[in-house]
């Protein structure tokens, strides 16, 4: 099975929108699914371009999947519906 691919925004509204979401995300998602994911922080995943955007961040994509206002609950329920396909 290939690795689930995480990637977490670290662009500027992400970071003040949920910079202590993300780190949380990533610790998390290392420690419950080790290597069965690819996590990679990444500096923009622009989708805070437009204006109705921003209050959405901080946003994490999970293999095709794009979540918005990323808490880890809501990471973890997409990799679980991932993992169990």
């Amino acid at each position: 099975m290939d690795k689930i691919k995480v990637k977490i925004c670290r662009g500027t509204t992400c970071f003040v929108m949920g910079g202590d979401v993300i780190k949380s995300i990533s610790d998390t998602v290392k420690e419950k699914y080790g290597d069965k994911v690819e996590i990679e922080t990444v500096r923009c995943l622009k989708m805070c371009q437009s204006a109705n955007a921003f209050s959405a961040a901080p946003y994490v994509y999970i293999d095709g999947t794009i979540i918005s206002s990323a808490n880890v609950e809501k990471v973890v329920n997409v990799l679980e519906s991932k993992l169990n396909k």
